[in-house]
């Protein structure tokens, strides 16, 4: 079986903490530099990508279509600055797929 890489992407004070445990890290100023190093992450057959949500917003079409594949996973983070809710609503909506149900946000009454 093989051993996949995890990479994360995204502006550098959002990514430094990542190569502390060992993450390949991918620091990127915009989203033309964040789409070349998604394109080469997917080419090296990476198993994880995380991205910031503020590039990934700027990526949302080729993302989706990654989504659509077995691998890489592509999953959305906040950066440094806070999130803007893309990549819970990206789980969320994953999670209803799956399930049926909304199971993680539902309001009990």
């Amino acid at each position: 079986m093989p051993t996949y890489k995890i990479a994360v992407i995204g502006d550098k004070d959002s990514i430094l903490g990542f190569r502390t445990i060992g993450v390949d890290t991918f620091p990127v100023t915009g989203s033309e530099a964040a789409l070349s190093a998604l394109k080469k992450l997917v080419a090296e057959e990476y198993g994880v990508i995380f991205i910031t949500e503020e590039l990934a917003a700027e990526l949302e079409e080729i993302i989706a279509d990654l989504n659509k594949r077995y691998l890489p996973a592509v999953v959305l983070i906040p950066n440094s600055q806070g999130t803007l809710g893309i990549g819970i609503r990206q789980i969320k909506n994953n999670v209803e797929k799956a399930i049926g149900a909304d199971i993680l946000f539902r309001k009990e009454g």
